[in-house]
């Protein structure tokens, strides 16, 4: 263990990340491992997680997690491969450890990895609901909360950092999406753990913020083709590349006052969500009776803006 560095690191590097030490989930290909190259690219030292798992969770036999570790290498930069299973205690509190006995210090949480196992609800069974749920959210809250262990811990040693968590939920969670019930479900349940944690950990020096991203990866790649914003632009609007900005910035320093904030990122477009928020409404100063909350209900539905269209639908 090198010891905690306050500063220095990436040899020089430049950019905004300089010095950071960033944990990426699901590092190994598609978005993360787009995110774990612009971080390295803008000077951070980079903990590469991946389990190596097909796009249902099923073993694979090659480490992903090492060949981005080492493309990162390759160019110059800082990284280590981690092959643990945020999902589980274990594997959540050996990543925060990675970051700490290689580097000495962590400054940045990207919880990206997941994998689909889409069906329509009336076929979709419990095991697969139970498996999406456990990578998805479960993945998400582990990973943070040993990481907010040790930011606490930090802080109450009079050390505080100035620590951010980048999630990753997605327009199905904010929207629905048919046929992906339980995918939607987790990434609805990462815009709630998302508000909480800002809302609790802003004592400690961390900053929470989700994205929901839209681009071509292994889960979308059925979905998203290479899409041109312009005819001749060559200007692949669906690569994962165009929303590592995005999130190289919400974990950099440069951030600072940015939290409990949901961004949609889709080719050059960032979009800052704005979520629940009181409608009209109607007071009646005693109870309803249910026929008369039924016709009041009418009434704020035509006063109401229309909600977003469930994708798919």
């Amino acid at each position: 263990m090198s010891g905690i560095r306050e500063g220095g690191g990436g040899e020089g590097r430049g950019g905004i990340c300089e010095g950071r030490v960033v944990a990426v989930t699901g590092a190994g290909r598609g978005l993360g491992r787009a995110h774990a190259l612009a971080f390295a690219a803008e000077g951070a030292l980079v903990v590469v997680n991946d389990l190596g798992v097909g796009l249902d969770g099923t073993p694979e036999s090659d480490g992903p997690a090492a060949r981005v570790a080492e493309e990162i290498r390759a160019a110059g930069g800082e990284a280590v491969p981690h092959g643990g299973d945020i999902a589980t205690t274990e594997g959540a509190a050996s990543l925060v450890r990675t970051a700490l006995e290689t580097y000495g210090r962590l400054d940045t949480l990207v919880n990206n990895a997941g994998f689909l196992r889409d069906r329509m609800l009336v076929n979709l069974d419990e095991d697969d609901f139970d498996a999406v749920v456990r990578v998805h959210l479960k993945g998400h809250f582990l990973p943070l909360r040993h990481a907010a262990a040790h930011w606490r811990a930090r802080t109450k040693a009079g050390h505080r950092p100035e620590a951010r968590i980048v999630n990753t939920s997605s327009g199905a969670g904010l929207l629905g999406s048919v046929g992906q019930g339980a995918y939607s479900a987790a990434k609805a349940g990462i815009v709630a753990l998302t508000l909480v944690a800002a809302a609790e950990l802003r004592r400690y020096g961390v900053q929470v913020n989700a994205i929901a991203p839209a681009a071509r990866t292994r889960m979308t790649e059925r979905t998203f083709a290479a899409t041109m914003a312009a005819p001749g632009t060559g200007f692949d609007a669906m690569a994962p590349e165009n929303v590592s900005p995005l999130v190289v910035w919400l974990g950099s320093a440069a951030s600072a006052g940015v939290t409990g904030r949901v961004f949609e990122a889709e080719g050059g477009r960032i979009t800052l969500m704005e979520g629940w928020r009181p409608g009209p409404g109607a007071e009646k100063g005693a109870r309803w009776e249910p026929a008369e909350a039924g016709a009041a209900i009418r009434e704020l539905l035509a006063r109401a803006t229309a909600p977003g269209q469930v994708y798919g639908a």
